[in-house]
């Protein structure tokens, strides 16, 4: 149940004040109200405040045309070239086999095309590939994966190019292939170039 509340009283000190101030006032008339609203600010002096001039050293921002379905230069056609470390960052095989491997003097005993495949298959591909050629002592390998192409999704995110070229290169330093490896590097250009690697094996055991 709401409890109804008591007005409150007016004090004696209030109301006299209030008709001290009542008594001063003087009543608007409706036509000068109107009177008033029709002024415009400089008869009623409002000092009128005028924007800063603009400053003649920085040049006007352009605005680059566009059309409505157009798409923005920045994702039309755009992709991220992504040039991951081919080859391992250290030396950990004789220099002068490297030099030599790396001058394309070496020919590879075995190579395996992993162009046009995707990541579930590349990689158990690589695996066997790499265990093989271990197992029967070779060497010197060649890992061919492609430089990549640029590819438009349309989405708002462009697509890396090179997805095996990148991706490869981790595979071939972890388990169970990465022990078996000596050295990566990227290939010399009569054997693939940049789409290419070199994996140089540890002897086997």
């Amino acid at each position: 149940m709401t409890r109804r509340r008591t007005p409150r009283q007016v004090q004696a000190d209030e109301r006299a004040l209030w008709d001290s101030v009542a008594a001063k006032a003087t009543p608007m008339r409706p036509e000068d109200a109107q009177a008033l609203l029709s002024k415009t600010a400089a008869e009623l002096d409002v000092p009128a405040v005028a924007p800063p001039p603009p400053d003649p050293s920085v040049p006007p921002a352009k605005i680059a045309p566009f059309e409505v379905g157009a798409k923005r230069a920045s994702q039309a056609g755009a992709s991220i070239t992504y040039v991951p470390p081919q080859g391992d960052s250290r030396l950990n095989m004789d220099r002068k086999a490297f030099l030599k491997m790396k001058g394309g003097k070496l020919i590879p005993e075995a190579r395996l095309d992993l162009h046009g495949m995707t990541l579930a298959q590349a990689h158990p591909t690589l695996i066997g590939f790499i265990t093989d050629a271990y197992a029967q002592g070779m060497r010197l390998v060649l890992v061919i994966t492609g430089k990549g192409k640029d590819r438009d999704t349309g989405g708002p995110i462009p697509t890396r190019r090179g997805v095996l070229r990148h991706q490869v290169p981790d595979w071939l330093r972890m388990a169970p292939i990465g022990p078996l490896v000596l050295q990566v590097s990227e290939a010399n250009r009569k054997h693939g170039g940049q789409g290419a690697l070199y994996v140089y094996l540890r002897r086997a055991r």
